[in-house]
């Protein structure tokens, strides 16, 4: 199943998160899409909530379902919680971390800068963006991609690094010093109903 890339408002409203992580989408209309606006849907059945809850954290991290349920098998030979390492392993993304630092405003954006190689990781240039960034790792930006308007504008508007990433804004380069805690992580999912969706 090919990765979604239409607009995020409509999946937004319809999932009921954010997306963009602005929460912009929500003002106007923290409702689902519709005809008939608000108070139209029908309660979810069990199937339903799970199917939810893991199309929204698939959403949110911007992974195609290969990929989802690929890191959700790896996630379970861990030693640990089975949804909570789900939620490290899609944190530990590079793409993600990317984004997490600031060097963009979205993840898509983020998926972009990788793609085109203008990322590096240990000063070695990675252009896969579901690259697994493993704790100690540094992620920076390569000589000639420092002057590119979208990371110097993010870098600028960004001001909330997590504990778990170190930044240095005039290097461009960010260090991944630990793994985070489940309570550093989205809260506005509930992985146990991705583990049962997945274990059903």
């Amino acid at each position: 199943m090919a990765r979604y890339t239409g607009p995020t408002w409509k999946i937004s409203r319809r999932l009921g998160i954010s997306l963009s992580g602005t929460g912009k989408e929500l003002e106007k209309r923290p409702y689902a899409p519709g005809q008939h606006g608000p108070n139209q849907r029908r309660k979810l059945s069990e199937y339903g909530l799970q199917l939810q809850e893991k199309q929204k954290l698939r959403h949110m991290y911007g992974v195609n379902e290969r990929q989802f349920r690929n890191l959700f098998v790896k996630a379970g030979k861990m030693k640990g919680v089975h949804g909570e390492n789900f939620m490290i392993l899609l944190e530990s993304r590079l793409d993600n971390l990317v984004y997490r630092l600031g060097l963009a405003r979205t993840r898509r954006q983020a998926r972009q800068l990788v793609n085109h190689g203008h990322i590096l990781v240990d000063g070695s240039r990675v252009d896969i963006p579901s690259y697994q960034v493993r704790p100690g790792q540094t992620i920076g930006v390569r000589e000639k991609s420092r002057n590119l308007d979208i990371i110097k504008e993010s870098v600028e508007a960004n001001n909330y690094v997590p504990e778990y990433l170190t930044f240095d804004a005039d290097k461009l380069e960010g260090t991944y010093t630990r793994l985070p805690e489940r309570s550093e992580l989205p809260a506005e999912i509930n992985e146990s109903l991705i583990v049962e969706f997945y274990s059903r």
